[in-house]
């Protein structure tokens, strides 16, 4: 009797999980496979594009001369001298799932990311 207990399902067992931590919990479905960046399609590699792709969508529509990319240690640091995000609207664009100016053509006419999930994944999942 008490090995049938252990597979009760009620209320107590469904959970909502915030993005952030659905993000850490189920990384796979972000980012694909994890990886420790030995191999190219590694999920490191996802995160960084996530990034440049944003660089990207900002130098195909007319802003930013250049991008730039660090590496040192452990941490790579990319900047785009775009028009970055506005800031009235940053912590939303790095926090709250399907948030982004990319679902229609009024700011980008032409876009690498389409969903609002690419910046909350690299947030959630760098250190």
């Amino acid at each position: 009797m008490a090995e049938k207990d252990l597979f009760n399902y009620s209320e107590q067992n469904i959970r909502t999980l915030d993005w952030q931590e659905h993000i850490r919990i189920r990384p796979g479905m972000y980012i694909g496979k994890l990886g420790d960046g030995s191999s190219p399609d590694d999920g490191v590699y996802v995160l960084i594009k996530e990034v440049i792709d944003n660089c990207i969508d900002e130098h195909t529509m007319g802003y930013g001369k250049h991008v730039d990319v660090t590496i040192k240690d452990k941490s790579i640091t990319v900047r785009d001298y775009g028009r970055g995000i506005p800031l009235g609207k940053v912590v939303d664009v790095v926090s709250k799932m399907n948030t982004g100016a990319k679902y229609d053509s009024k700011a980008f006419q032409k876009s690498v990311g389409l969903n609002g999930v690419g910046t909350k994944a690299v947030n959630a999942l760098s250190t």
